[in-house]
């Protein structure tokens, strides 16, 4: 089976819609459907039940699916690291970042890229509903996160950067009048997100807490599946929620509008990493040595 077949088949099963992943992969509908049968023929049995309105998989695809899974991240790094190897460059250091702040760490990536020119770094999006799966399954070596983070397999590091909170309203709504508020409009009954069973509940309440200062819980809570649905949400009304400020920079919009919490802690970010590596305790000392940002 070619690296492209897998491609298309594991792709087709996350997606389980031709059209889907013809686009994800850029190639034709047509195409897709060839690289499906083939791989049928070839193992001898359907890998997917098809209708006019659904794809799912079968046992069958079900099984393939784990198996080249494993295979097919090996490969992909197996010919990455053949290319970078071509570019003169001997590793590659993946950072993590729940906080969408990218540009403003610039400096940390500059330093890193020159005390290390021959290691390529990578700033990859981390969605908060599912924090450290990708830390350690080794998708990524580091990660930027709130803190704390107190898992026992992790080692959190240099505090990156702090900043204020806010909360997300709708700008059409009645809070929208408010200048600021205080931690215990989160017991008024508003709804609030809450992310999947991954995320550990002192980390959740370190961010969107379970009771107010007074003792009152804030246990209106809906599963969001990302950062863009809570958006959503509380455009729409339907949800209020405390965010870092950087949201308010990098997410203004006129439907939201952003209020200050004044009795609020600051919210913290650090870094954290599984595997103990020579480029993330690089890239830790030149947080240390920047200093913790404050915005």
């Amino acid at each position: 089976m070619e690296l492209r077949d897998i491609e298309i088949f594991l792709t087709l099963a996350e997606e389980l819609h031709f059209g889907r992943t013809a686009a994800r992969l850029h190639v034709t509908v047509s195409r897709v459907s060839q690289a499906i049968k083939k791989q049928e023929r070839l193992i001898g049995g359907p890998l997917f039940v098809r209708t006019s309105r659904t794809v799912t998989l079968t046992p069958l695809g079900v099984q393939l699916r784990a198996d080249l899974a494993l295979v097919h991240h090996e490969l992909r790094a197996t010919m990455q690291r053949a290319k970078m190897a071509a570019r003169g460059l001997t590793g590659v250091l993946r950072v993590g970042l729940i906080p969408d702040v990218a540009h403003d760490l610039m400096p940390a990536w500059e330093a890193f890229r020159a005390r290390h020119p021959d290691c390529r770094l990578e700033i990859r999006f981390n969605s908060f509903v599912d924090p450290f799966t990708a830390l350690r399954s080794g998708q990524i070596e580091a990660l930027i996160a709130w803190l704390p983070v107190e898992e026992p397999d992790l080692t959190v590091g240099a505090v990156v950067f702090s900043e204020p909170r806010v909360l997300a309203v709708s700008a059409a709504g009645t809070l929208a009048g408010r200048s600021e508020v205080t931690q215990e409009i989160l017991g008024d009954g508003h709804l609030v997100a809450t992310g999947q069973p991954h995320i550990p509940d002192y980390w959740e309440d370190a961010y969107t807490p379970y009771a107010t200062p007074r003792g009152r819980l804030v246990d209106n809570r809906q599963y969001v599946t990302g950062f863009e649905e809570i958006l959503r949400l509380v455009s729409a009304g339907q949800m209020i929620h405390p965010l870092g400020a950087h949201a308010a920079r990098f997410y203004s919009r006129p439907d939201i509008t952003y209020l200050a919490i004044r009795d609020a802690p600051s919210l913290r970010w650090g870094l954290v990493w599984r595997e103990e590596n020579p480029h993330v305790h690089t890239l830790d000392r030149i947080f240390r040595n920047l200093g913790t940002l404050t915005r």
